[in-house]
């Protein structure tokens, strides 16, 4: 059995499997740490496209979630962009004076705000989601099909499973 605190021979496989069968790193097996870093690395390409049309990711975030709605709340926003509240708060407020949304207040709650896209925000979010489509449709092609579904259905599995409603 190999010393855990050995040094590896150069262009050792780090995730390779150890006496057990498991990986021999503990990150290499951690389902937390492999989804973060497949998000990172999955992501990093359309985030440099989105960059490159001059627009944050936070903003894209918040204009997808917003397509297809008649309005959410900035908790939702927030919730739904993996962003804080304030921040969120910030971002929609720029994107306001920009003309790409604008705030509805709740006729039946006159305390409960939506957030919606103006014609403006959705001819934007229209072209981005054909970025972002033919970005993944990349990513889908490279892992296949059938694995990909697979995978959506798992993920989606596990956020419902952690009691998330959003």
């Amino acid at each position: 059995m190999r010393d855990a605190t050995a040094p590896r021979p150069p262009g050792a496989d780090p995730a390779a499997a150890g006496d057990d069968g498991r990986p021999a790193r503990f990150v290499d097996g951690y389902l937390l740490y492999l989804l973060a870093r497949a998000s990172g690395i999955a992501s990093a390409e359309f985030h440099d496209r989105l960059k490159a049309r001059g627009v944050p990711v936070p903003v894209w975030r918040i204009l997808a979630v917003l397509k297809g709605t008649a309005g959410v709340t900035v908790g939702e926003l927030a919730a739904r962009c993996l962003a804080n509240q304030p921040t969120i708060t910030k971002t929609v407020d720029r994107l306001q004076a920009r003309g790409l949304v604008v705030r509805i207040t709740d006729a039946g709650d006159r305390r409960r705000v939506f957030v919606r896209l103006t014609p403006a925000g959705e001819m934007l979010v229209d072209e981005l989601i054909d970025d972002a489509k033919a970005h993944q449709d990349r990513l889908v092609r490279a892992m296949g099909l059938g694995e990909s579904r697979i995978l959506v259905d798992a993920l989606q599995r596990l956020i419902a499973s952690a009691g998330s409603d959003c």
